[in-house]
C-alpha cells in the first residue's frame, strides 16, 4: 500500500513516498512496517506568502513519477482542541486550518491540511492529517493554575511524541493503548509529556510556555525575571528571545550541538551549559513521571539532542531507576504520518471527522482490501 506524505516546514516541504505493510507480529497488529523514499521541495519564500494552488501543483509535479497512492497524508496544524488520532481532511477542516494559520502562530503546519486536500483531490484518494499540533487530551487538573482565568495549554511536539511513545511501548513489549510512557523531545525546542494508555494527560509544554532548555529554548524562568524582561523587551521580542534565542545558543554561543559536544573536554562554558541542560531534562521527566497514575513502562528520549551519546548516557544514569530508557533520536514525523493513514486504511483504527460542532470518531473500516494490498506487497 502506498501513501504520499507531506510535512511543511519554514524552508521547504518534506515529502515521502511511503510503502506501508501490515504488522508481522499478531500480538501488535498496529505496529505497521513502513519504508520511506524521502525528498524535499524547497520554498523560496515564507509559507504565508505562497499561493496554495501553485504550491499544490508543484507537489503534484514533483511526485508525478511516484507510484499511485491509496491516500495522501499531511502534518496537521492548529484546528482547535482535539483528541489525538487520524483525521479525514474535508474542506471545512482545511478552512479551519487556514483561519488558525492567519492568526500568526509562526508554525507552517497550518499548510498541511489545505495542501493535503488539494493533492488528494487531484490524485482521487482520501486525504488525512495525523495528531495535529492542537491535540489536547490533558487531564482537567493539568490545565488548571492557581490563578482564575489562567489556563495551561497543551503545546507539545504532539505528532512525534505520540509516535515515539507508540514505538517505545512496542520496545518494552506493551501495546500503546495499555502503556504508560514519558516522552522527552529534545531539540531546538523541547517538551516532556506523560502519555497514559494512549492519552497525553500532561506536558511541560514547549517554548515559550514550558519545557527544559534546548538548543534555542530558554527553559523555565522565575516569574519576577520574566516581569523584568518585559520592561525592556516588547512582547513579540521577548517571545522570540525565549523560544529562539536562548538555551545553548545564548549560554554557549552556538545552537550547533555537535560544536558544543566537541568543546566539552576543554570549555567550562560548554560544560556548564550542558550540565544545566541535563539537570533540567531530568527534573522535567521526574515531574511528568509523577503526573502518571502509576510507574511508567518506559522513558523515551527523542529529538536531535538524543543523538548526543554522552548527554543521553548522563540522563539515562540518573533516570534508569524509574523505567527502561528508550532512545529514538531525531524525529519520526514522516513515519508517524504514514502509519496513521495506514491504521485507518487497514481498518485498525477509526478515522476522526472534524466539524465546527465537534469531532466524530467513525468506527474502523478496512478501506483497503486484501487483494489491493497484496498488489503493493
Amino acid at each position: 500500500m502506498i501513501a504520499h506524505v507531506l510535512n511543511p516546514g519554514t524552508s521547504g516541504i518534506k515529502l515521502a513516498c511511503a510503502e506501508i505493510a501490515p504488522s508481522t507480529d499478531p500480538a501488535f497488529p498496529r505496529q505497521l512496517r513502513v519504508e520511506l523514499v524521502r525528498e524535499e521541495l524547497p520554498l523560496e519564500t515564507a509559507p504565508d506568502e505562497l499561493d496554495l494552488g501553485d504550491l499544490a501543483a508543484r507537489i503534484l509535479a514533483h511526485t508525478a513519477h511516484w507510484p499511485a497512492p491509496r491516500a495522501v497524508v499531511g502534518r496537521g496544524g492548529m484546528i482547535g482542541r482535539v483528541p489525538g488520532g487520524t483525521y479525514l481532511v474535508t474542506p471545512e477542516l482545511a478552512e479551519q486550518s487556514l483561519r488558525c494559520g492567519e492568526q500568526g502562530s509562526g508554525d507552517p503546519s497550518w499548510l498541511g491540511a489545505p495542501l493535503t486536500l488539494r493533492v488528494a483531490a487531484a490524485r482521487g484518494v482520501p486525504g488525512y492529517i495525523v495528531d495535529p499540533q492542537s491535540v489536547d487530551e490533558l487531564l482537567p487538573e493539568a490545565h488548571m493554575t492557581g490563578v482564575p482565568g489562567v489556563r495551561r495549554e497543551a503545546r507539545f511536539h504532539a505528532l512525534n511524541a505520540r509516535a515515539v511513545a507508540r514505538r517505545a511501548a512496542y520496545e518494552v513489549g506493551r501495546k500503546f493503548a495499555e502503556a504508560r510512557i514519558v516522552v522527552a523531545h529534545l531539540g531546538v525546542t523541547t517538551s516532556v509529556t506523560a502519555i497514559d494508555h494512549g492519552r497525553a494527560i500532561d506536558t511541560t509544554g514547549m517554548a515559550p510556555d514550558g519545557g527544559p532548555m534546548g538548543a534555542r529554548q530558554s527553559g523555565p524562568l522565575p516569574t519576577r525575571a520574566v516581569l523584568r524582561l518585559l520592561q525592556t523587551h516588547p512582547e513579540p521580542e521577548l517571545l522570540r528571545l525565549l523560544g529562539r534565542e536562548s538555551g545553548f545558543f545564548a549560554l554557549a554561543g552556538s545552537a550547533d550541538l555537535s560544536e558544543i559536544e566537541a568543546r566539552q573536554q576543554s570549555d567550562p562554558v560548554a560544560q556548564t551549559a550542558t550540565a544545566a541542560f541535563v539537570h533540567q531534562v531530568c527534573k522535567a521527566i521526574g515531574e511528568q513521571t509523577a503526573a502518571l497514575p502509576g510507574r511508567p513502562d518506559a522513558v523515551a528520549l527523542t529529538g536531535g539532542i538524543a543523538r548526543w551519546d554522552a548527554v543521553v548516557d548522563r540522563i539515562e544514569r540518573r533516570l534508569a531507576w524509574i523505567a527502561p530508557v528508550i532512545v529514538l533520536p531525531g524525529e519520526l514525523e514522516l513515519e508517524a504520518l504514514a502509519e496513521g493513514a495506514g491504521r485507518v486504511l487497514l481498518g485498525l483504527e477509526g478515522v476522526r471527522e472534524w466539524s465546527a460542532g465537534g469531532v466524530t470518531l467513525r468506527p474502523p473500516q478496512a478501506l483497503i482490501g486484501a487483494s489491493a494490498l497484496s498488489q503493493d506487497d
